[in-house]
């Protein structure tokens, strides 16, 4: 008889354990963590103290995902509130930088834009190469990588040599007309699996309040 055959047996007869309720007294079971024996009751406490301490753990898990999600939400709005408030292009890009910095944490951030019209006299509308134009172009989505892409690392100027992942975001308003680049020298600030719904929106915004005060 096959453990599957005895399994079958007993989801098909469950009046065996009362029947049979003196022998199963005396069945003694390994301890799920060695070292002595237990009887079937006992054994069956520790497996739904086992199962009960895993959704105690996840349970745990959610609410500090919801309270990590809060928080962002919360570093979002302020930096949102901040460039609705910019009265022209130098001060949204200043308070994009900013919220990244102080409320983000992200060290070092990098811009390009390059919208039709008059430009102001700021790093972030210098010349761009096409294929820094070309890569945002291709980007549906933000890009986590371990190395800077293109001629990007030139961006970030003497800290490039010591950047070890950085985060792509394209910034559009219909077309592409400029590319966000974040960078840290943590290795695991920006990696490929990691979710990028915040970062999406961040650009979102940025394009939105960006490129509207270039105009």
């Amino acid at each position: 008889m096959t453990p599957e055959a005895v399994v079958q047996y007993l989801r098909q007869h469950p009046e065996f354990f009362e029947e049979q309720s003196e022998f199963l007294a005396t069945v003694a079971l390994p301890h799920p963590h060695g070292g002595r024996t237990v009887s079937i009751s006992e054994r069956q406490i520790l497996t739904l103290r086992e199962k009960s301490k895993q959704l105690e753990d996840k349970l745990r898990e959610l609410i500090q995902f919801g309270e990590e999600n809060d928080a962002i939400g919360e570093k979002m709005h302020r930096l949102i509130l901040a460039m609705m408030a910019s009265r022209d292009a130098e001060s949204a890009i200043g308070a994009l930088h900013f919220h990244l910095r102080e409320d983000f944490a992200v060290p070092h951030v990098a811009m390009r834009l390059w919208p039709q019209g008059v430009r102001p006299q700021t790093p972030e509308f210098s010349a761009v190469s096409m294929a820094s134009r070309d890569f945002a172009v291709s980007l549906t989505h933000p890009y986590c990588t371990a190395r800077a892409m293109v001629d990007t690392g030139d961006w970030f100027g003497e800290h490039a040599a010591h950047l070890r992942s950085f985060a792509y975001i394209a910034l559009k308003r219909g077309e592409t007309l400029g590319l966000l680049a974040l960078a840290s020298e943590d290795a695991q600030r920006f990696y490929p699996e990691m979710g990028t719904l915040y970062l999406q929106r961040l650009g979102e915004v940025a394009a939105a309040s960006l490129l509207r005060s270039a105009e």
